[in-house]
């Protein structure tokens, strides 16, 4: 277990991280920001993203982990959160900031360097032209975002092994797992969402998902309010109709038609029962058997 907040000072007897300069005194932004650190260290301790024996690492050789930061709120969210845990001395890794500029046109390049500079965290900005390429190969009419997926994924693994990181820490929330669970039921025939840890499949690199309890309209209150340089994600172009969005309005209705809808699906996710679904590879049906009784008894 992750020791608690009040047996641990903070580093160099400070109460922040730099990230948190300027942070709302109001207590509703301090229960918001009490509520994701809560969320974000159940999400770590309950999905064992902090490999064993990471605290005492002999040598002071910690796993580091590449933190990948769009400039969207819910990746300002993650590295703000993250850093607190470290300065808390509740999260014994080491951190790198990681920018991959896909060369989107209007993309502002100098927003996350100075950020980052600014708040004195270590950090790698990378280009690499994926923008080109996903247009070139992505049919009129088609949306972008598998194949600008995937080819941002593996330079992500590229520079993670070029760095020496143990782990690729992506900034996807709760919304985000529940989204990808209906995409995958309602497009892809499959019980099958976003993991919060899974290994790549190379097999060398872990994939974190930190953020996955934390609720998408927290990250976004969050972010604004410490007022964190935003950068939109729509620097593709309007690409109307993704299905995405479309799950998106409709979990969000079903919200507003009864508030709390949203946790418990995501609740239901890990509260499966293998035995009352249809995969006989989860669960051996075939094999099932019955216990004898007085009927087989009578009837011989």
């Amino acid at each position: 277990m992750l020791e608690d907040d009040k047996k641990t000072p903070a580093l160099g007897g400070q109460e922040i991280h730099p990230l948190f300069d300027g942070a709302p005194s109001t207590t509703e932004f301090k229960k918001l920001r009490k509520r994701i650190v809560r969320e974000t260290r159940e999400a770590i301790e309950q999905y064992g993203l902090v490999e064993p024996g990471s605290r005492h690492a002999k040598g002071g050789q910690k796993p580091k982990w590449l933190v990948c930061l769009s400039g969207g709120k819910d990746s300002y969210t993650l590295l703000a959160v993250l850093y607190e845990l470290k300065w808390r001395g509740l999260l014994p890794v080491d951190l790198l900031a990681c920018n991959l500029d896909q060369g989107q046109p209007g993309f502002p390049t100098t927003v996350l360097p100075e950020f980052l500079k600014k708040v004195g965290v270590p950090h790698r900005i990378e280009y690499q032209d994926t923008y080109s390429i996903v247009t070139d190969k992505v049919p009129l009419g088609r949306t972008y975002c598998a194949l600008c997926s995937r080819l941002r994924r593996g330079n992500l693994y590229r520079i993670a092994r070029e760095e020496g990181c143990s782990a690729v820490v992506l900034g996807h929330h709760r919304d985000d797992i529940l989204e990808t669970f209906f995409l995958n039921l309602f497009h892809g025939s499959r019980l099958a969402t976003m993991p919060p840890k899974l290994v790549n499949e190379e097999g060398d690199l872990f994939v974190y998902r930190p953020l996955a309890h934390v609720a998408e309209a927290d990250c976004d209150r969050f972010a604004r309010a410490m007022n964190y340089p935003i950068i939109p994600c729509d620097l593709c172009g309007s690409q109307d109709g993704l299905q995405r969005q479309q799950i998106k309005a409709l979990l969000d209705q079903w919200e507003a038609n009864h508030p709390g809808r949203r946790q418990k699906i995501f609740r239901a996710l890990g509260n499966t029962r293998p035995s009352h679904l249809l995969d006989p590879k989860l669960f051996d049906f075939a094999g099932l058997k019955r216990r004898a009784g007085e009927n087989d008894e009578n009837s011989s």
